[in-house]
């Protein structure tokens, strides 16, 4: 199946896992979840700046997994997706994931934001995860929401 253009930018402000994440990689992943061209950068950050971002964006003063900031849905995705290393890294120690993976999962989540996904409200909620479930077996992964 031919996937939609992408136009990738990768950051690396935080460096621990840029060895787990060549561009040829991250690319894939969000490709997966694309369902229309895209101009997108990825930028993995410490601690202080996932917080600063979070707190000044959505007004909660912490560092979070993903924070995606779309700014066109149509007829080209254009968005930044913003991971914290060191709370993706805890969080897949926590969870027993390989690394690798917990990424994967988190750029097809913050791709699917970038197309107007949410999951504020119950049914958003389960047709997301629906779709990052069938997006994340295609790529050979778990289903991060099955029990």
């Amino acid at each position: 199946m031919t996937r939609p253009p992408l136009q990738l930018s990768l950051q690396f402000a935080d460096p621990r896992h840029r060895a787990l994440l060549p561009r040829h990689r991250v690319a894939r992943w969000v490709r997966a979840a694309l369902a229309a061209p895209a101009q997108m950068t990825v930028r993995l950050v410490d601690a202080d700046e996932g917080r600063a971002l979070n707190r000044d964006w959505r007004g909660r003063d912490y560092a979070t997994n993903v924070l995606t900031f779309d700014y066109e849905h149509a007829p080209q995705v254009v968005a930044d997706l913003v991971l914290c290393a060191p709370v993706v890294e805890a969080e897949a120690r926590a969870q027993g994931l390989a690394l690798a993976d917990h990424y994967a999962h988190l750029l097809v989540h913050g791709t699917l934001h970038a197309q107007g996904y949410d999951h504020e409200a119950e049914a958003e909620a389960q047709a997301m995860e629906a779709r990052e479930s069938a997006i994340l077996r295609g790529l050979g992964l778990a289903d991060p929401y099955a029990g």
